[in-house]
């Protein structure tokens, strides 16, 4: 087996314990694309920088929910006003 076949055998099978896994995959597919044009363009290695930009893209998206939810929280929005008749 070439050494390309087992990179892409160990990204599938990552990629498979990720699916399988009841998380949000909220980032992963734009870090997934990003990370996997670095990876070919840095020396082909496009599964191995589509994994870590998928783990990246998760993160920075998690983040973000995690500061909305704060901001949201500092500043409730206002009462809804009553509908006129």
């Amino acid at each position: 087996m070439s050494k390309s076949h087992r990179g892409l055998i160990a990204g599938l099978a990552a990629c498979m314990a990720i699916a399988v896994a009841p998380v949000q995959a909220k980032g992963c597919l734009k870090g997934a694309v990003v990370g996997g044009v670095a990876g070919h363009v840095a020396g082909h290695h496009a599964v191995a920088g589509a994994v870590v930009g998928c783990a990246v893209g998760h993160h920075l998206a998690a983040k973000k929910d995690r500061e909305a939810a704060q901001a949201a929280a500092a500043n409730p929005a206002p009462p809804a006003s009553a509908p006129r008749p």
